[in-house]
């Protein structure tokens, strides 16, 4: 009996600490990262829970954020998606329809914030329990990463030349609101990722042509030791446990790869025909 409820815990897809969560074209899927065989899928065509009208926004995925210990993920599309969905279930917790949106997060109170890209170039506050009504917006150009911090209860997000970082205000009434607090001109042009390091104060992030770190506390960006050289890094994770590295790095003259590459151990992961935009790790 304990051996058939150990199998049964490591099949649910939250559990499984070494798999990877991918997006770029019209699915979400999990692949082992030992061997890239694929464990989980999410289409937005095929889950009847996602509102009709908005099935074709989720073509161009390009975020899959795992939340809640991975029992649930976030998902947006650069055709206009966003969805918060229980990962055991493929469920629609939540839905909306936001221009170009590139980056999510889950906020206390169940709020949500959603990186509208150009064309959008705001971001845009909404609550799980009120569906698609937008409570707050503000500009930001090109918005591509949101991370939510914690410890110091604060945003950090990602522009096309800026990180700024807010303050999460009157979030348990009806008129919740981010004030800015301080914003930071990054070393170079148009930021693509941003992701926390775990066990640390830094953020990593992407640019067009460089990898960068940012200390939270000293408010200070450096090249990433490592990583620094590389151009048109899409999505960048670290394994909160192994600190193992998941990246994806655009191919010539494309916005998608058809593969993902490891660092710490180094490794590739190859998917003929796909459209990889993100990978992020599934924990």
């Amino acid at each position: 009996m304990r051996g058939f409820l150990l199998m049964f815990l490591l099949g649910l897809p939250w559990l499984r600490a070494d798999s990877i969560l991918q997006c770029g074209g019209p699915r979400v899927f999990e692949v082992d990262s030992a061997d890239g065989r694929v464990t989980w899928e999410w289409d937005a065509t095929k889950e009847p829970t996602v509102p009709e009208d908005l099935r074709a926004a989720f073509a161009t995925t390009d975020e899959c954020k795992p939340v809640e210990g991975g029992k649930r993920c976030l998902i947006t599309a650069s055709s206009g998606g966003c969805a918060m969905i229980d990962r055991a279930s493929g469920k629609v917790l939540w839905s909306a329809r936001v221009r170009n949106a590139h980056s999510i997060e889950l906020l206390p109170g169940n709020r949500i914030i959603v990186a509208s890209s150009l064309g959008g170039d705001e971001l845009l506050l909404f609550d799980v329990r009120s569906g698609d009504r937008v409570w707050w917006k503000t500009p930001l150009k090109s918005a591509h990463g949101v991370v939510w911090d914690g410890e110091t209860q604060r945003l950090h997000a990602l522009g096309y030349d800026v990180l700024r970082t807010y303050r999460l205000a009157d979030s348990w009434t009806e008129h919740p609101a981010l004030v800015e607090m301080k914003s930071h001109d990054l070393p170079d042009h148009d930021g693509h990722d941003l992701m926390a390091v775990p066990g640390s104060r830094d953020l990593v992030l992407s640019t067009e042509s460089h990898v960068w770190l940012f200390d939270r506390e000293q408010a200070v960006f450096r090249p990433h030791p490592d990583l620094h050289a590389m151009e048109s890094v899409k999505g960048i994770s670290i394994h909160p446990k192994t600190g193992r590295i998941v990246i994806v790095q655009a191919s010539q003259g494309r916005w998608w790869s058809e593969s993902a590459r490891l660092l710490n151990p180094p490794g590739k992961l190859d998917f003929p025909g796909e459209k990889i935009y993100k990978a992020r790790w599934a924990e």
